[in-house]
């Protein structure tokens, strides 16, 4: 079944049987004003729109489904969507919840600064199981800014309208990113069993033929056995241990090499090969940009 696609925010509110926003490219809506209308049933769409949401569950059950991850909401967490993912929910007939819904088109802020920072954020591509948790006073702190632009949005729109809420929503942005880091640290015990994951995997993958016969393993393939977004395990590992999932790999690959320069008469060419590298310039370009060494002048070194 093809996800149903909601292409303006006003064909959004007449879906959810509510006003119509008053303003096309930009809403507010408080989450207590509408209910599912498909009970007990699975529904997809896809927004042509930014979604920024907080809910929280009060009655019954609802669940939503965001790429290939599912997530039960009984309670408060903030997520994050950007134009054209699939997003899927379900509710029973009982479902009741609070919080709200911040809906941004992206020609509202087209030809701005946040147009360009927006796309640098990676929680708009995390999971919903990687949702964020607010403590009760950052949710104070981003439930103000939801305010300011809630004012900002129901008062007479003029020329500084958009310039007002397009500021509330970066700084909202940014607060959401430093608690987002915050998460990351907090919750030390998953985020240390994921590096710990990483670490075993990326051990096997080298000691083994994997290399050899599939090359450098990527973000991708790495995320995908953990069952988490990439954009979500580079950001947790960065905040954990200061490099990305590729900088892990990249660790990995020459603690790997400098084993066989060491301990192997193998030639340059031959270990690169080995490492999964098609061309053996590439890999010394990697092992002199990581050590300041030749792979040459690491193994005479040695000698």
């Amino acid at each position: 079944m093809q996800p149903y696609r909601i292409k303006t925010i006003s064909q959004y509110h007449q879906a959810l049987g509510i006003a119509r926003p008053e303003h096309p490219l930009v809403s507010v809506i408080n989450l207590e004003e509408f209910k599912p209308a498909a009970e007990n049933s699975r529904v997809s769409v896809v927004f042509n729109f930014y979604i920024i949401s907080l809910k929280r569950s009060l009655d019954g059950k609802i669940k939503f489904h965001y790429g290939q991850q599912r997530y039960d909401f009984d309670e408060g967490a903030m997520f994050f969507i950007s134009p054209n993912q699939v997003f899927s929910f379900e509710a029973d007939q009982d479902y009741k919840t609070s919080g709200w819904m911040l809906l941004v088109h992206p020609d509202f802020i087209w030809n701005t600064s946040l147009a360009k920072t927006i796309r640098q954020y990676g929680f708009f591509d995390y999971s919903l199981n990687e949702a964020l948790f607010l403590s009760e006073k950052e949710e104070t702190t981003i439930t103000g800014i939801i305010n300011l632009i809630r004012q900002e949005y129901h008062s007479n729109i003029d020329k500084f309208s958009q310039g007002l809420i397009i500021a509330q929503i970066e700084l909202l942005l940014q607060y959401a990113d430093r608690f987002y880091n915050r998460q990351f640290l907090t919750r030390t015990v998953s985020g240390h069993q994921i590096v710990s994951r990483v670490e075993d995997m990326l051990t096997n993958y080298f000691n083994g033929n994997d290399l050899l016969e599939k090359g450098l393993p990527s973000v991708q393939h790495i995320a995908g056995i953990l069952n988490i977004s990439p954009t979500y395990l580079s950001a947790l590992l960065k905040a954990l241990t200061g490099l990305s999932t590729q900088q892990h790999v990249h660790e990995k690959l020459i603690e790997k090499a400098k084993e066989q320069l060491s301990t192997t008469s193998l030639s340059i060419s031959e270990i690169a090969y080995q490492l999964g590298f098609e061309h053996s310039q590439s890999f010394s370009k990697l092992f002199k940009n990581k050590t300041s060494q030749s792979p040459l002048a690491f193994r005479q070194a040695f000698n």
